[in-house]
């Protein structure tokens, strides 16, 4: 069965059988990773996120375009506060981030 890329938005539809080409080196990073069950999987979602990456630059292209560039000062103040929670010391335990906000 051939399902219409279009009909669906990223990370939404059934999965479908593609062919692609991936350097040796990263089929067995990721098999090393996941294993093979798990390769699909990986590859899925590291597609979804390299397309709202894309996305996000795009938006903020067309907002560069309609109002400016970020003034300097704003980017040096959300790259320290980027830095410092990545950071934080209850990031770097067991679990990071996802541990610490279910407890």
């Amino acid at each position: 069965m051939s399902v219409p890329e279009r009909e669906f938005a990223p990370g939404d539809g059934p999965a479908a059988k593609v062919s692609v080409s991936l350097r040796a080196g990263n089929i067995r990073a990721v098999r090393e990773r996941v294993g093979a069950r798990g390769f699909s999987a990986y590859v899925d979602a590291a597609v979804e996120r390299q397309i709202e990456r894309d996305l996000l630059e795009e938006a903020l292209q067309a907002n560069e375009a309609a109002c400016g560039p970020i003034p300097q000062g704003l980017r040096d103040e959300a790259a320290e506060l980027f830095r410092s929670v990545k950071s934080a010391p209850e990031l770097q335990e067991e679990g990071g981030w996802r541990a610490h906000e279910a407890s």
